[in-house]
């Protein structure tokens, strides 16, 4: 059976007070569809790592929340998108403690860790779309 998606939110992403009206979204949204404490925090702390980097590296974009449903099961859907300058080398912005930004190196690896399912594309000088999903 294929996933069905309904959109539910999305938050244009040009500076860190949008980045905050995401997370404070995300958090609500996640907590309305039914996850626990850990799994919010996980979402939303996805969220705010996906919208910063938007904010560091690409100057503007947008991210969607959707409410994703397969069968019985329920989740959300987190994607990010912006028209930066792509991600050169996405193996290297995937390990632990890489950063080209002079940060932790924590955030892409991080939302990869947290949710259930992480998928890139990328295309120099093209920009880039992150796609998560987290399962109630």
């Amino acid at each position: 059976m294929e996933a069905m998606i309904s959109s539910l939110q999305t938050y244009n992403i040009a500076s860190e007070a949008d980045v905050m009206s995401a997370v404070m979204g995300s958090f609500n949204v996640a907590r309305q569809i039914g996850f626990d404490d850990g799994r919010v925090s996980e979402i939303s702390t996805s969220v705010s790592e996906l919208a910063m980097n938007i904010v560091k590296y690409a100057e503007c974009g947008r991210v969607e929340l959707a409410l994703i449903t397969n069968g019985t099961s329920v989740g959300l859907r987190v994607t990010a998108r912006d028209s930066g300058p792509g991600i050169s080398n996405v193996e290297d912005a995937l390990r632990e403690h890489f950063s080209t930004g002079h940060s932790l190196g924590l955030g892409l690896p991080g939302v990869q860790r947290m949710m259930d399912s992480f998928v890139i594309q990328t295309e120099l000088n093209k920009g880039t779309i992150i796609v998560t999903e987290k399962w109630v």
